[in-house]
């Protein structure tokens, strides 16, 4: 799943069809931990997509370096320290990571 503000956030940095791939293995392919809520499973989803910057290669590799360890993209991003919440609030706009793309 995908939340609402981070799939705008996406739609506007990728071209269209860019958009639903990254989605697409956001949705499938970036791991998340153990017991995961809504609100950390979207911080390392968008912790990869900051990463990315809207770039498709970099969007790739942020995907596979999620995927040998989720931590490695919160520090990439910034996304790390006790003030994730505010950073992603900042990047995203600050509103409920309400969850539509499953």
């Amino acid at each position: 799943m995908v939340s609402d503000r981070l799939q705008a956030w996406v739609r506007a940095r990728f071209g269209p069809s860019e958009a639903e791939a990254a989605l697409d293995l956001l949705t499938d392919f970036v791991p998340l931990a153990p017991g995961s809520t809504a609100e950390s499973a979207e911080r390392v989803q968008a912790a990869v997509v900051i990463l990315s910057n809207g770039d498709s290669q970099r969007f790739l590799d942020a995907v596979a370096l999620a995927q040998q360890d989720w931590r490695d993209v919160l520090v990439g991003a910034g996304l790390a320290d006790d003030d994730w919440a505010d950073q992603l609030n900042s990047v995203l706009g600050n509103t409920s990571p309400g969850r539509v793309r499953q």
